[in-house]
């Protein structure tokens, strides 16, 4: 069985972050780092190369496969940020209802802008996720 490649590293998140060209996104993202670490009340350290990611949880699937994998998280991408874990908030559909202007896909949330969303609600998303993975 293949090892899961993303893991946590000592890759630096200051130097992803500063490594981030638009200053818009840049402050974005710093602005997850100070709301993912309120709640969560673990420090930002890289999964992989790409991914900041906050405290970790084991999990095993029905295949067998298991691993280790950040709480919640974020990568600033192309278009988008997109945020990790978020899925375990038991009502999080209707939290994504009212969240604003995002995308989702198969594991992640899609945010072109802080802005574009309601931050309060952002925040009631990641506690409830964190919670439900019963690490809050």
């Amino acid at each position: 069985m293949a090892d899961n490649q993303t893991k946590a590293t000592e890759q630096s998140v200051e130097e992803y972050i500063a490594a981030i060209d638009d200053e818009s996104r840049r402050k974005d993202c710093q602005a997850l780092i100070k709301l993912m670490t309120k709640v969560t009340r673990q420090p930002a350290v890289m999964w992989g190369s790409s991914i900041v990611g906050f405290g970790s949880i084991h999990y095993q699937y029905e295949s067998g496969r298991e691993g280790d994998i950040c709480l919640v998280g974020f990568a600033s991408r192309k278009g988008d940020i997109s945020v990790y874990g978020l899925r375990a908030a038991p009502n999080h559909e209707q939290l994504l209802a009212s969240l604003g202007k995002t995308r989702s896909g198969k594991g992640c949330l899609y945010i072109r802008k802080l802005a574009d969303i309601d931050m309060k609600v952002f925040e009631t998303l990641i506690k409830e996720a964190v919670t439900a993975k019963g690490k809050a």
